[in-house]
Order: C-alpha cells, then structure tokens, then sequence
C-alpha cells in the first residue's frame, strides 16, 4: 500500500485519479482541498484542457463523498509548516493546481518544499496537457508558462543531487474531448477540442495535415497514474502518456469513414495566426473569481488560434516513456474510441 497526496483534489481530473486508485483497493490517499467552482469557470477551463480545476471559495471537506481510504483534508495551501504535517509518512504526492492561478508559482513551490522536508520520495507537478515543446510556445500559451518554470525549478533542486524523485505527466489532449456531448467521463466535463464530431466542424491551419496530437482518454491517464505510484522502479522525469498519436490528416480520415462524411473544416493561415499573436502579446486567462462574462468570451474567442500554433509547433505531440515502462497496458486507441460513440449512429 502506497500512501499518496493529491494537491487540489477538487478538480476534475483529480476526482479521476482519485476514483481510480479507490477502485485499486491499494492505497491510502489525502485528498486537499480548499475552494468551489462556478458554472462559468467549469466552462472556461475545461475549454482549455485546465483539467485541474480552479480554486475560487472556501470549501468544506464533507461535502465531498466518502471513499474508502480517502481522507479529505481543508488547507490553505500558505502554511508551508503545515503541509510538512499533513506530508509525513507520504511516499508520492501528485498535483493538480491551476498553474495560471497560482502567482508566482508560489503554492506549488511551497509544495515541493515541503514535500522535500517531509521526507517524500516522489512528486508530480502540475502538468496534464502537452509535451516537452510547451516551451517554444508560450508566446501562444503564456497561460501555461507555470508548467515550465516549474519544471525548471525541480531541474534546479536535483542539479548537485537528486533531493525529490519526480515525473512530468504530459498527456496531449483528451480524446473524450472528440465524444462531446456525449458523457464518456465521471468527473471531467467536455467541450469539442477544435474538432466538434457533432456539428461536424473543424478548425485547422491550412497545410497542417501533418501536424501531430496525442490523444489519450481520462481512464488511462488516471490507469496509467495509478500504476506509477506502484511502480518500484525510478520515475522517468518526462513521464509522457500516449493514448494514440495521431496527425490532423489521419484525424479527419477517421472521421469520415467512421461518421460517413468529413468535418467542414475552416482552414486558417498560419501566418495570420501568428501575426495576431504577436500583435496582441500574452494571452492571459482572466481570473475567474472576478472576470466578466465579456472577458471570458473574448479569451475564449482568442485561444483556439493560438491551439492551433501550439500544435504546429509540437506542443501537443507527446512522448511516451511510461507506454514503455508498462507495456501490458492497454490503451483505448483514437478510432476504437470514435468508433463506440460515433458508430453507427
């Protein structure tokens, strides 16, 4: 039995891994928690792939449901003596807080610390999308350049020695995002991730046939999570997860063969694209305790652009070191996905 941590166990994608290591039967699990989620911020992060869920009011720890071997735990995440406490006795603690929330990187950085000073041998920071080209993007995505800097800062804390065992899971996008709205998840909501199946759109830059998605569904990252806190060999510090990889091009011939007729696709140029970007500078995602629906709109009218860019430049193809690291895991392949919801509709 491994005793684990799950920082902002709230959020969606959290609720997930937590369901699933429940399922195991193996574990013990303090699930922290501190605030509630609007209707509007569910929306607008999900729209992102924010699968780890904003914080936005104090939370009571009965609300959420018992579990066997989970203990709810309210903190303020501020008291670094006090998460040192709650992390004694703690082999892995895995992270799900909201990068762009998060000033300063301040919270996560104080959970490493103390996770170092409680004497826990692994940590996961806040990763869950993209892949280790994140960073020749943020000029696209500045809304994730937390990932990177905390990336950088656990490379600095092992750089004389190892002090903390650690993993970047990096998950490409969510291929229950291509079911929408169909429910294929418990906890995590969906809206089209630029292919919508239903309306039978697409969004994509002219020529970017080749330009290449991981898509990976919900159940195997938590599958694949659970399995890494048992696993007794070192952790990978790129801990890509690929459910399948696949090209734009190959995404779109799917869809047709298994719909019956292609997505409509609005073809952009990847120049203007670009320009936009650069005219308009950093994109950042308003704080959503306080924006107004007119913010909301526009960042979310502003980002699909800049998605797009990301992908074109490899954001969103991922590695896959703990596909190798368990090769009897079966993961749900992209076209046997479609195939269950859109079949033979």
């Amino acid at each position: 039995m491994v005793k684990v941590a799950i920082a902002s166990a709230s959020s969606a994608l959290a609720r997930e891994v937590i369901d699933t290591l429940v399922a195991s039967k193996k574990h013990e699990v303090i699930a922290l928690v501190r605030n509630v989620i609007s209707n509007k911020s569910i929306f607008l992060v999900h729209s992102l792939q924010l699968a780890e869920i904003a914080d936005l009011g104090v939370q009571d720890p009965a609300q959420f449901p018992p579990l066997p071997g989970v203990e709810w735990v309210q903190t303020t995440y501020e008291d670094k003596s006090e998460l040192v406490r709650l992390f004694k006795g703690i082999e892995a603690v895995i992270c799900f807080l909201p990068v762009h929330l998060d000033k300063d990187n301040a919270i996560q950085t104080r959970l490493i610390d103390a996770s170092i000073e409680a004497g826990v041998r692994r940590y996961a920071p806040s990763e869950w999308a993209t892949g280790v080209k994140l960073e020749s993007s943020l000029d696209a995505m500045s809304w994730y350049a937390g990932k990177v800097e905390i990336a950088h800062y656990l490379e600095k804390l092992n750089e004389e020695k190892k002090v903390i065992e650690y993993t970047r899971f990096q998950v490409g996008t969510f291929t229950n995002y291509l079911a929408h709205p169909h429910k294929t998840t418990n906890h995590v909501h969906t809206i089209p991730f630029l292919f919508d199946f239903e309306s039978q759109q697409a969004l994509a830059i002219e020529g970017s046939q080749n330009d290449v998605i991981v898509w990976t569904t919900v159940q195997d990252i938590a599958g694949v999570v659970t399995r890494a806190i048992e696993y007794e060999g070192e952790w990978p510090v790129i801990g890509g997860i690929t459910g399948t990889r696949a090209t734009i091009g190959e995404l779109l011939q799917l869809s047709e063969a298994i719909v019956g007729k292609p997505l409509k696709v609005q073809w952009l140029k990847k120049e203007d694209l670009e320009a936009q970007i650069r005219e308009t500078g950093d994109l950042s995602l308003p704080d959503l305790r306080t924006a107004t629906p007119e913010q909301v709109g526009a960042f979310l009218q502003a980002a699909p652009a800049r998605i797009l860019i990301a992908i074109s430049r490899g954001a969103y193809d991922v590695t896959d070191e703990w596909n190798k690291i368990l090769p009897n895991y079966k993961f749900t392949q992209l076209e046997d996905f479609l195939k269950t919801v859109w079949g033979e509709k």
